[in-house]
């Protein structure tokens, strides 16, 4: 018999708003005690002192417009967010300030959550979805200098992008980007070369989230179908289908799989929050607790793996935080 589902440690209130993205920060932090950033619909992000269990700072730079992605550019004092106002903006957080110092107009009117990748010191990629339909434009980051702007062939039909994961195989090596498309594609593009490599066809509706773990060559994509996509990338870099996952019920808002490579979860529109194994697809645990859709998940990057956390994000205001370390 499987064990029964935890209960959240605790549950983070007070952003008065569906909340649609979460981000931990642990460098540098004392290390039991990481911060969580949170972007919500009312155009706030907020930032988390686990300590407290309360909302430290609040953010408000998106004329309340819904923010859906926010990361950290390595430390916990530079932060990026991203809204649907067009604008990515980044924060100076040091020595309490609440300053935005610079922000993108994206001219993008999807949902697409931008993807960041440390390239190297000081220096990062930022890939986002472009002004022109089916478009992705890749920028160096502080610059803003403009890499490339990643076309489909003509009359592709893949209409927009959905959600895109840059990588690279080690630092040093070169980017490639996955961006899952509106027509159930996911396509692997190779920066460089400014062209798609291979194109898969993983959903019959639109890709609304994937992971990759470039250890594996394997990555996994959930769509608005009962379905979890797994598919691998071979060595002569074409994309295909591992393996499908049948799922109890439909929609899957958010994916990811934690830096150990060890689990995933995956937020779901049912209200529940599923654990995976990732080298089986073993199913782990449902976690029940929220009364609306989850629309996001993160974990914690703790360096000592039994204080590591998963943080879920639901349009029911709440945010469930869990412990759910597992040996195996």
């Amino acid at each position: 018999m499987a064990l029964p589902p935890p209960d959240p440690e605790f549950v983070l209130r007070g952003t008065s708003a569906a909340v649609h993205t979460l981000h931990f920060s642990c460098a540098g932090q004392e290390p039991d005690f990481p911060i969580l950033f949170s972007g919500s619909e009312n155009g706030f992000v907020h930032v988390w002192n686990l300590k407290t269990r309360r909302v430290d700072t609040a953010l408000d730079g998106h004329g309340r417009k819904s923010v859906y992605w926010v990361e950290t550019l390595d430390a916990k004092d530079r932060l990026l967010s991203q809204g649907r106002d067009q604008r990515i903006c980044l924060w100076d957080l040091a020595e309490g300030r609440t300053s935005v110092t610079d922000s993108v107009f994206t001219e993008n009117v999807g949902f697409c959550r931008c993807s960041l990748l440390k390239v190297a010191q000081g220096r990062w990629l930022m890939a986002m979805a472009a002004k022109s339909l089916e478009e992705v434009q890749v920028l160096e980051l502080p610059s803003k200098t403009s890499v490339c702007t990643l076309k489909p062939e003509v009359g592709a039909k893949l209409g927009m992008p959905m959600c895109l994961k840059l990588w690279q195989l080690d630092s040093g090596s070169q980017p490639w980007l996955l961006a899952g498309y509106e027509d159930g594609s996911v396509i692997l593009w190779n920066l460089s070369m400014g062209k798609a490599l291979s194109q898969l066809v993983c959903h019959q509706e639109p890709v609304m989230s994937l992971d990759f773990d470039s250890e594996k060559a394997k990555g996994i994509s959930g769509s608005s179908e009962k379905v979890l996509s797994i598919w691998s990338l071979n060595e002569q870099q074409n994309l295909q289908v591992h393996k499908i996952h049948k799922l109890v019920n439909s929609g899957i808002s958010d994916i990811t799989i934690r830096s150990d490579k060890k689990i995933l979860a995956t937020a779901g529109w049912d209200h529940r929050i599923r654990i995976f194994g990732w080298k089986k697809m073993k199913p782990l645990a449902v976690l029940d607790y929220h009364t609306a859709t989850v629309h996001c998940v993160s974990f914690s990057d703790h360096r000592n793996p039994t204080e590591r956390l998963l943080a879920a994000g639901s349009k029911d205001h709440r945010i469930s935080i869990w412990s759910i370390y597992t040996q195996t």
